[in-house]
């Protein structure tokens, strides 16, 4: 049972962040935001995998116009991405976004940050500091510290313009594409405030390689109970961000969404294809939105005891098969009927 750390609850619409809420899954649209029409089409994509936030870049006024449309149709709430310019984050507010993120220490002179933070304290929006490693203020780079230890000064520094004008629906992150660097920021920043914190690994890559940093850097953390919501970074169809996060967060016993997939290594007592078998039955149950778990053994000896915990799985034998439930062996099949029987015994049991 993991302890999750203490903060504040903060609520982008209807999704609640921090505190006793569930850790929430986001992602960010890779569309231009002036598209409506291939921006709702992704946000639309995004929910159906079981996105829960999504970010939308805003570069400049036709973007921040576009949010009023956008909005109106979303399923999820949205979030616009604003950087230096203070009239697109009120320009975003005032056509309904959920919440933004910016570093108000980065939108000019203090009339300006307190221009958007009267407004967003007014309409209830949540900002998210995001400090990310590769864009630091000038005068944090020059400092002989850790890199972790600049970013953390750097999110302290705009927290605490935000608190100085009274305002305290704040979400954090600390991104870096080094994932000690991003463990060991995020290690620190969580003794020093209240916030909830937002999780992530920048820049982590493509899918093979992105999914192994985001997995280490963001499984070490949430298995030390830090973070409330995460983004899984990946240089791929940002469908497979969601799949992702829901998945790091299955490994840990944090969410429960769909079917939890295990399947024993190959070894010389396999007896049937058992790489192949595994990959189709993930592929034939990827969609089936049970909190079930189906296993794929490679024997008959071992398989149904070691996989006693999972709901429903297959055992390989010599051009057969097994299928148990609960560790019991219930049918026998050859192989090429193995899958469609699963299924069939799978589907019953929720008739």
């Amino acid at each position: 049972m993991i302890n999750r750390r203490k903060s504040k609850q903060i609520s982008i619409s209807n999704i609640k962040i921090g505190g006793d809420a569930p850790i929430s899954v986001q992602s960010m649209c890779n569309t231009d935001t002036r598209d409506i029409k291939a921006t709702l089409r992704q946000i639309n994509e995004l929910a159906e995998k079981g996105c829960e936030i999504v970010r939308l870049a805003v570069l400049n006024r036709d973007a921040a116009d576009a949010i009023k449309e956008i909005v109106k149709s979303s399923p999820v709430p949205l979030v616009a991405d604003i950087h230096f310019d203070y009239r697109l984050a009120i320009q975003c507010i005032n056509n309904g976004i959920n919440a933004l993120r910016l570093n108000p220490g980065n939108i000019g002179k203090r009339e300006n940050v307190e221009k958007v933070v009267s407004l967003a304290k007014q309409q209830q929006i949540p900002i998210r500091i995001g400090v990310n490693a590769g864009s630091l203020e000038k005068e944090l780079l020059e400092e002989d510290i850790p890199l972790s230890e600049k970013m953390v000064k750097s999110a302290l520094k705009h927290v605490q313009i935000l608190e100085d004008l009274d305002f305290d629906l704040i979400k954090v992150s600390l991104k870096s594409s080094d994932v000690l660097t991003t463990i060991e920021a995020y290690r620190s920043i969580a003794e020093k405030i209240p916030y909830p914190l937002h999780l992530g690994v920048t820049e982590a890559g493509t899918l093979r390689g992105g999914l192994i940093k985001s997995s280490v850097g963001l499984g070490t953390l949430l298995a030390e109970g830090i973070g409330d919501t995460i983004r899984v970074s990946l240089t791929e169809n940002p469908t497979e961000e969601v799949t992702a996060g829901f998945d790091i967060l299955k490994s840990l016993g944090l969410r429960q969404r769909g079917v939890n997939f295990v399947s024993c290594p190959t070894c010389g007592r396999t007896q049937i294809d058992l790489i192949n078998l595994a990959k189709s039955v993930e592929e034939k149950f990827k969609n089936l939105d049970k909190p079930i778990t189906i296993a794929t053994m490679g024997c008959a000896v071992n398989g149904p005891g070691e996989a006693r915990h999972a709901d429903f799985g297959i055992a390989g034998g010599i051009n057969e098969g097994y299928i148990f439930k609960k560790g019991e062996i219930i049918a026998k099949v050859p192989e090429h009927q193995l899958l469609d029987k699963l299924e069939e015994i799978i589907i019953k049991s929720y008739e």
